[in-house]
């Protein structure tokens, strides 16, 4: 059964979005909804403590190999959308280049190995 027909809110008698919130689907969902919040926050985060730093020297701020983690495990639309939402790091050609670059793998990947697995082997 495809993944947006067994993701309905629960009523009194049918349980089916618990029951969905504890399978594979779900759990997976759960995680790329948690992860790209993280990603989506820590950029709105590091471009506060960037204004911030040019009056507080003592402001520390988010490591580039951080932002780049988040999106690589997962939290990549996060980061994109971060990124327009804040302004932060659109100037940065590895970021502008980089972040939508792992957005596409990680939509393509998959697709590939759905394909590849369900139609092709």
């Amino acid at each position: 059964m495809p993944l947006f027909l067994t993701a309905h809110l629960p009523e009194a008698h049918n349980d089916s979005f618990l029951v969905f919130l504890g399978s594979p689907w779900g759990l997976l969902s759960g995680y790329l909804l948690a992860i790209n919040l993280i990603a989506f926050l820590i950029f709105g985060v590091d471009k506060w403590k960037a204004k911030r730093k040019k009056t507080h020297e003592s402001t520390r701020r988010v490591p580039e190999k951080t932002l780049f983690l988040l999106a690589a495990l997962g939290g990549s639309l996060g980061a994109l959308l971060g990124m327009k939402a804040f302004h932060h790091k659109t100037l940065h050609k590895t970021f502008t280049i980089g972040i939508p670059l792992i957005l596409i793998l990680q939509i393509v990947i998959p697709l590939g190995l759905f394909v590849y697995f369900r139609f092709l082997r």
